[in-house]
């Protein structure tokens, strides 16, 4: 076998992909922040701050999709586990100048493995409800940028994302 293949923790000795037996990792407290964007027609934005979307509250519910997308991102990302969440927020800030909304998730979690992908899967699921919300009136909204801002806890410690700050 690839003796590069052997560093990734996700391979097993044969090549194939295994779920990272993670019981030996230390019990932490962990928090991820991801962030992202969307850009979107000024009138677009207009719209959604002015509360006149058909489908409804746009960021209101896209909050709540993007803390079920949390909940729900070992199934949608095979070799993550399932984890016990403690706690899960998402904040959007308005970007009147540059039409888009920023979206920031964080996810916290004590337990044996951290919380980016939850993170990230929260700002994913909320740009993507945005765009479900206001793609009638606007088709050529682009979802930017997602990417991992922080995270704290477990082996590795502390990571700030150079790209981003």
């Amino acid at each position: 076998m690839d003796k590069e293949i052997l560093e990734f923790t996700h391979f097993n000795d044969a090549g194939r992909s295994k779920m990272v037996d993670v019981s030996e990792k230390k019990s932490t407290t962990r928090v991820a922040v991801a962030k992202g964007a969307i850009t979107m027609k000024k009138e677009t934005l207009q719209k959604i701050i002015d509360g006149q979307m058909k489908k409804g509250d746009v960021l209101g519910v896209a909050q709540i999709a993007g803390i079920m997308g949390v909940k729900r991102t070992a199934d949608l990302i095979p070799m993550c586990h399932n984890i016990f969440i403690s706690g899960s927020d998402i904040d959007f800030e308005i970007d009147e100048v540059n039409s888009r909304i920023l979206i920031e998730a964080t996810v916290k979690n004590s337990g044996q493995t951290g919380v980016e992908m939850e993170a990230l899967t929260a700002v994913s699921v909320a740009a993507l409800t945005i765009y479900d919300m206001c793609k009638a009136v606007d088709k050529e909204m682009t979802i930017e940028s997602i990417y991992l801002a922080k995270k704290t806890g477990g082996k590795s410690g502390e990571f700030i994302n150079p790209n981003h700050q």
